[in-house]
Order: structure tokens, then sequence, then C-alpha cells
């Protein structure tokens, strides 16, 4: 049984410590995922992996093949993902090489298909708690164990990218009360809900975006170079997760999003793209 999935950001391109390793490529309804999906053990447990950006990090934030990905992961039958991701802080007491685990999300990607849902056939999930809070509270609880510097809350502004924020955003979006900045939660979390996964984000932050004056520019590689010096605390944070990942309940809200959004009568009106969607309605159809 595959206990959690980590989907990995920039930075982070596999998991160390696995043991039993099997590299497995899933066909998708939605394509193929970012790179083949990485099975092991790590203590007794049974995680899986997917690098966010490729093995290489040849695809940009916008390229990334989101739906193929946590489609992948809900057919292997994983309930709870946890997302690695690099993010700037838009909040002076969120320090660079802090870890933040974000309860709530600011949506500002343009091109990117949100849903696994549409032709004929709707779903309106809840989505007003963007992160699962049982999920994000396993999470704060291990980072304590560890002594690692986290904020537990927070809101992740999404953009769009690949190119960072202008000065005149960044301070717009401080004044919205943003905490911090990235470019893949969005449509990661909506995904992830929609498949009834429990999801939440370990960020790791990398700079304070472009807001702050007396600091240097943020680029790629304040960026890599940051996150380099936070790869021991991640490797520590992802090891104690995955090997005491069942000490959260096995049912959660997160596993029932779909039950109030679905139309039974739209199903059976839309075969085709039920039968697509496969495992994420599997038990929605009718015997």
């Amino acid at each position: 049984m595959i206990e959690a999935a980590f989907i990995g950001g920039s930075g982070v391109y596999e998991l160390e410590d696995l043991r039993d390793i099997e590299t497995i490529e899933i066909i998708t309804p939605f394509g193929n995922t970012s790179a083949a999906v990485t099975l092991g053990s790590i203590g007794h447990k049974r995680v899986a992996f997917i690098p966010r950006h490729g093995t290489d990090h040849s695809l940009s934030p916008s390229e990334v093949p989101y739906k193929a990905n946590i489609y992948a992961l809900k057919a292997l039958g994983v309930r709870k993902v946890i997302s690695v991701s690099a993010v700037g802080s838009l909040n002076e007491a969120i320090k660079p090489l802090d870890i933040v685990i974000p309860d709530q999300l600011i949506d500002r990607t343009k091109s990117r298909e949100d849903t696994f849902f549409g032709d004929g056939l709707v779903a309106h999930i809840s989505f007003a708690n963007p992160f699962c809070k049982n999920l994000s509270s396993m999470i704060d609880s291990f980072c304590e164990s560890l002594a690692i510097d986290r904020h537990l809350s927070g809101t992740y502004l999404a953009i769009e990218g690949p190119q960072f924020s202008t000065k005149a955003e960044s301070n717009l979006y401080r004044k919205w009360g943003c905490d911090i900045i990235g470019m893949t939660a969005i449509p990661e979390a909506k995904l992830a809900r929609e498949a009834e996964m429990c999801y939440a984000t370990i960020a790791v932050v990398t700079d304070y975006d472009c807001w702050k004056e007396d600091q240097e520019e943020v680029t790629a590689s304040m960026v890599i170079n940051n996150l380099k010096q936070n790869v021991e605390t991640s490797k520590k944070l992802i090891s104690k997760i995955a090997g005491n990942i069942n000490t959260l309940g096995d049912e959660c809200l997160c596993n029932a999003s779909l039950r109030d959004a679905l139309v039974t009568q739209r199903i059976l009106d839309n075969q085709k793209i039920a039968k697509k969607l496969g495992v994420l309605l599997q038990k929605y159809l009718p015997a």
C-alpha cells in the first residue's frame, strides 16, 4: 500500500533513504507525468515520489503536467500528498530558510487548466480551506520534534511565472496580506481536492522576493543556493513524515470532497467523460 506521495519542487529531484526502489511509467488520460513515478520504502512505509519539474528541471511552472501527476498518484491509491516547494517571503517575519506550512491560497495564474471536470460533467468542490488541516498539523508536529523553524499558517500567493514579480506586484501582494509567493500550488491543490486527496505544502523560503529594499534582487541562482542549504532539513522532515504517515487518521473531509459536488444524473448523461476520469469517479458510478 502506498501510504503517501511527495511532489518535489525546485532542487528536490529525488528522495533519499529510499529502499526497494521501483520506477514505473503510468499512462493517464491527461498524458505523461513530469517523470516516471518512483516507489520505495522509508522505514516501514511505502511512498511515491514525482519531481514536479522533471528529473533535470526541464519543465517551467506552466508546463508541469499537473493533471497527469495527480491522476497517476490517485491511480496508485495515494490519499495523502505532500508538496515541497520553493517560495519567496512577503512577510519580514518569515525569513529565508524558514519553512511555512500555508493554510490559505490566492490564485494569480492565468493559463493553466485547473479542473478535471468539464465537457458536460461539472463538479463544484468546496475550496474554502485549500490545504488539508489534518495533514498540515501533522507536518507541523514533526517540524517541532525536529526543532525546525516553521510557521503553521500563511497565505500562499500563486503566480504564473516563470518570471519573478515586479516590485509593484510584490508590494501589492504584501498589502493584500499574503505571506509567501510561489508558482506551483495552483492548480496542484485544486486538482488534489477534486481527486479527494489530502494535500499540504512544505514551503521552503528562499528569498524576500523583490519588495525588501535592503536585499539584492531575487535570482534563480539565489533560490537554488538557499535551497541547497535547506536540503538536509528537508530530507530529515520528509523521512520523518514518510515513516509516521499513518499517525494521521484514515478518514478526512478531503477524502469525500466530491460527495456533494456531483449530480448523479450528470454522470449518467456523460458516460464518456466519466469513463475518462476513471479512478476519480469509481465510487460514485452506479453499480
